[in-house]
């Protein structure tokens, strides 16, 4: 199969930095239980090269290699592979993604299954002994599965070309939640199916609470500015609202107690904890005996204030431009 021959599906790969999991994503491709001869890979890189043995030694399966300005978004990226591509269906992975080997087969055909169905993504599982951390956040990927759902996240997606050329591509002027405003998009069109029919391991899942923490800060920097230009469902007000309401009580704590009015300080501490609490409960009922209700507390005492940051971060940077 020459390069000038059209594949079945193609894969779309965003990268920048470190190659070691990129290497183990292309591994993950090129062990498909599926006929490699239709499947092309373009790899979108912000690096200056990539390493030859970062390649996957498979001559049926053929990969390309392009290179893309730093200041790129990650929609950029994905937008610049679509259009080196071609194809019916279209696949976007992260760089950091080993899938299932029967992840295409089943994505087709959960794809297929329903003519409705405009978007399909497969469940997230844990890596071998996965820390506390990784099963938090593979819990709550997995709260609802085989079902529609209003957003998927970018990790891995399988769509039609037709469909993706027909909300636009990706929002290049967003940094984060990309991922959102496209899915939300696709959604108007049809339905968005989350399926258990294969699955993915994130191998750049946050493992410390710490990273956790930094990178929930640069997730949220683009939470107001991918509000802009689609309808807001009321099952994402929470996700917006949430943040500010501990901000405002523990703002408010704070100056109960400065002007030493502790009975306000405390009630003012106990709103702002409520939906730590709230949340932590939630997840422990879906969770059961996999994860302790104290790493769950911990988890989102974390959480909150670092979208609180990088939502307030993104507003300042909008407001200088």
């Amino acid at each position: 199969m020459t390069d000038n021959q059209t594949a079945l599906i193609t894969f779309v790969i965003p990268h920048k930095g470190r190659e070691e999991m990129l290497k183990q994503t292309l591994a993950s491709i090129a062990s498909q239980q599926f006929d490699l001869s239709s499947v092309r890979v373009v790899i979108v890189t912000q690096n200056a090269g990539l390493s030859s043995d970062t390649l996957p030694d498979a001559p049926s399966l053929r990969v390309s290699v392009i290179q893309r300005p730093e200041n790129d978004t990650i929609s950029a990226l994905r937008n610049a592979g679509v259009s080196e591509s071609s194809g019916e269906y279209l696949a976007f992975i992260d760089a950091d993604i080993e899938l299932a080997p029967n992840w295409i087969a089943a994505m087709l055909s959960e794809l297929e299954a329903v003519p409705a169905r405009m978007l399909v993504s497969s469940v997230q599982k844990c890596s071998e002994d996965a820390p506390v951390l990784e099963k938090i956040r593979t819990t709550l990927s997995n709260a609802v599965t085989d079902t529609n759902v209003r957003f998927l996240p970018g990790r891995n997606l399988l769509l039609r070309r037709e469909t993706f050329h027909r909300v636009g591509g990706f929002p290049e002027h967003l940094i984060t939640c990309e991922d959102y405003f496209f899915t939300d998009k696709i959604h108007e069109l049809g339905d968005l199916y989350y399926s258990t029919a294969s699955s993915y391991v994130h191998l750049g899942e946050d493992k410390q609470f710490d990273e956790m923490f930094k990178k929930e800060i640069w997730r949220g920097q683009s939470n107001l500015q991918s509000i802009k230009g689609r309808h807001i469902p009321l099952s994402e007000y929470p996700s917006y609202l949430v943040p500010l309401w501990v901000l405002l009580f523990a703002v408010v704590t704070l100056l109960s107690l400065i002007t030493f009015n502790f009975s306000s300080a405390f009630s003012a501490l106990i709103l702002a904890l409520l939906p730590v609490a709230l949340y932590s409960l939630r997840l422990k009922k879906i969770a059961g005996n996999q994860i302790e209700l104290i790493d769950i507390g911990h988890f989102y005492l974390l959480y909150f204030p670092a979208r609180i940051v990088g939502t307030l971060t993104g507003l300042f940077k909008a407001i200088r431009i």
